[in-house]
């Protein structure tokens, strides 16, 4: 299994917009800067997003992108599904079972391995990322106002 373009920066813009949103709505043009992604591109990516319900559009002048939900309840293997499709580590077709070496390898590394997989990312929330940018960039540290 691989992960497409649109897998990779749907989920970058995903984190982007639960980093930076703070409740207000966020510009595809911020996005894509920080991003390094094309505003084109992300304009595709968004509308699938939309359409699926994980984030919503402002149209206008002080309009963007917000998300539908807190991001503690957004999940990494719901992007990536709406986005690439269902995750497996390979297609398998049942009729591909003509032998017990095939049913073997099914059982016990295929359908193991996509489970792994599935747990790992419906695990790790847009929160957790979110948490984990601000940690790596010191945007955690306790602010003082006078």
């Amino acid at each position: 299994m691989k992960i497409s373009t649109k897998g990779r920066y749907g989920l970058r813009a995903m984190v982007d917009l639960a980093v930076f949103s703070g409740g207000e709505h966020v510009s595809l043009s911020s996005i894509a800067e920080r991003q390094m992604i094309s505003v084109n591109y992300l304009e595709q990516v968004f509308s699938v997003l939309r359409k699926a319900g994980l984030v919503r559009s402002i149209k206008g002048a002080q309009g963007g992108y917000t998300l539908t939900d807190e991001p503690s309840n957004i999940y990494v293997g719901s992007i990536l599904r709406v986005l690439e499709g269902e995750l497996s580590v390979i297609e398998f077709d049942n009729s591909e079972c003509r032998n017990m070496i095939q049913a073997c390898l099914k059982d016990m590394v295929w359908d193991r391995m996509n489970e792994c997989l599935n747990e790992m990312v419906d695990s790790i929330t847009l929160e957790d990322l979110a948490n984990d940018y601000r940690r790596l960039n010191g945007f955690d540290a306790i602010m003082y106002y006078i």
